[in-house]
């Protein structure tokens, strides 16, 4: 499917509008902030090129297989996620299970772990590629939604592209699955719908901001900037929720917070936000029926 590009510009989708001159968004409760955490989880494969690198390939030439890097990243799904699993359930937090549709296959106990603590599960993709490189797009996101419904008994809401990449068409190819929201576009503090060709598309805030791919991965932060970073945004978003509510993303990936020398920063981040009142934590879909309860009635 292609568009022609006058109708397809992300401008024409997604119209501006500054968050002091629009209708009023408002959260349960007269809550300043909802925060919502997003657990990627992903299906790295083996025999081919690594999504992304934490060593450089020895006298600069890459090798397939990859065994250091992928092994990285299965470090994440046999350790990691099960420090983030204890983290939120110890808090009596539920999060965004954002998955390649091929993980509830290759990482079935991840899923029903998941699915027990009543995560919602959020399309990632049906494995760990740029929807660009995919041959078949419609189909990709088919094989996902059916997986996610096959495993947890319905599909899915949501969906995050892999490295939050999208064409001119996955979006309204997304609408035309009957996806409801999307994290992809990272372009405000609070829910905007998005014009689609097949059906009515919301944006949910995520974040490359509180994400701990670009700290960690790419800008190559301390361990501890996860938690400097993230305090200090929810503080801000904290005092301007007074009078503007504001909707925070904390996106983690077991590879990388879920190691020992980060997880603490991820436990005292969540501290600090719940040591505050008005402020609710959210699963995408929660806040997404927030934004449309309102837009119905308004």
């Amino acid at each position: 499917m292609t568009q022609n590009n006058a109708t397809n510009s992300a401008r024409d989708r997604v119209p501006y509008a500054p968050i002091v001159d629009r209708p009023p968004f408002e959260l349960p409760n007269k809550a300043r902030v909802a925060v919502w955490t997003i657990v990627n989880v992903e299906n790295w494969l083996p025999e081919t090129a690594m999504p992304r690198t934490v060593l450089t390939p020895p006298m600069g030439q890459t090798r397939l297989p990859d065994i250091p890097n992928w092994c990285w990243h299965e470090y994440g799904m046999r350790v990691g996620f099960w420090r983030f699993l204890e983290v939120l359930n110890s808090r009596k937090l539920r999060a965004t299970l954002a998955l390649n549709g091929s993980v509830c296959k290759e990482y079935p106990q991840v899923c029903k772990a998941a699915l027990d603590a009543g995560w919602e599960f959020m399309g990632h993709g049906f494995v760990q590629k740029p929807m660009h490189s995919v041959d078949d797009q419609a189909l990709v996101i088919e094989q996902t939604i059916q997986a996610i419904r096959d495993f947890t008994g319905k599909p899915p809401r949501g969906w995050e592209s892999p490295g939050l990449a999208e064409t001119q068409d996955t979006i309204d190819l997304l609408a035309a699955a009957g996806i409801e929201y999307v994290a992809d576009w990272i372009l405000d503090d609070q829910p905007v719908p998005i014009k689609t060709r097949t059906g009515s598309m919301v944006s949910v805030p995520y974040t490359v901001e509180v994400n701990d791919v670009p700290i960690s991965a790419v800008q190559q932060h301390t361990s501890d900037e996860l938690l400097r970073r993230g305090r200090d945004q929810f503080d801000q978003f904290y005092k301007e929720g007074a009078t503007i509510p504001r909707v925070m993303a904390i996106s983690i990936h077991p590879y990388l917070t879920g190691v020992p020398h980060r997880i603490r920063y991820l436990e005292a981040l969540y501290d600090h936000i719940l040591s505050h009142k008005d402020v609710i934590m959210c699963t995408g879909e929660e806040i997404l029926d927030i934004y449309k309860n309102q837009t119905r009635t308004s």
